[in-house]
């Protein structure tokens, strides 16, 4: 029976690692090592209902390697339409974070919708400071991402 449970974990610290490295390489999207985008919120409902909205297992899309889930099977169609105008702005990654030049989780539960784009910030302290500023710190997180997009989050902030 000991034996049997080692062989089990063993196997599933292998696919972990398996699956982390499957991922490594692709860091424009914030995404778990499963491969699931936004802790899986449904980036439609932000548009439509204007508040986090848990998606559904059974409803998903995957676009750019990366599981969306969505709430309803219209959210998922209006996505599949247009995934550019729901996707979070900087691949999911803090807003505030990239103005600062590091990319650092964005939680999907902190957000804003401005000018019809969806952005994710870290902490509430930090979404505080950075509504503090939106348009300043929106300009100089376009400028940064260009550079960021396909690093390591790691490097960012060592």
């Amino acid at each position: 029976m000991l034996k049997a449970l080692r062989l089990t974990t063993s196997a599933i610290a292998l696919s972990a690692v398996l699956a982390g490295s499957a991922l490594a390489g692709a860091f424009d999207v914030n995404k778990t090592v499963t491969g699931l985008a936004m802790r899986g919120y449904d980036p439609v409902a932000y548009f439509t209902v204007g508040a986090p909205t848990p998606g559904s297992f059974a409803i998903t899309s995957v676009h750019d390697g990366a599981v969306y889930r969505f709430s309803s099977e219209e959210n998922k169609a209006k996505f599949e339409a247009n995934p550019a105008a729901y996707l979070p702005q900087y691949g999911g990654f803090c807003a505030f974070g990239l103005a600062q030049g590091v990319k650092v989780d964005g939680d999907p539960k902190l957000w804003k919708v401005v000018d019809n784009k969806l952005y994710l910030n870290l902490s509430e302290p930090v979404q505080e400071r950075w509504q503090g500023d939106i348009p300043g710190y929106i300009e100089a997180a376009d400028d940064k991402w260009p550079a960021l997009e396909d690093t390591d989050p790691v490097e960012t902030v060592n």
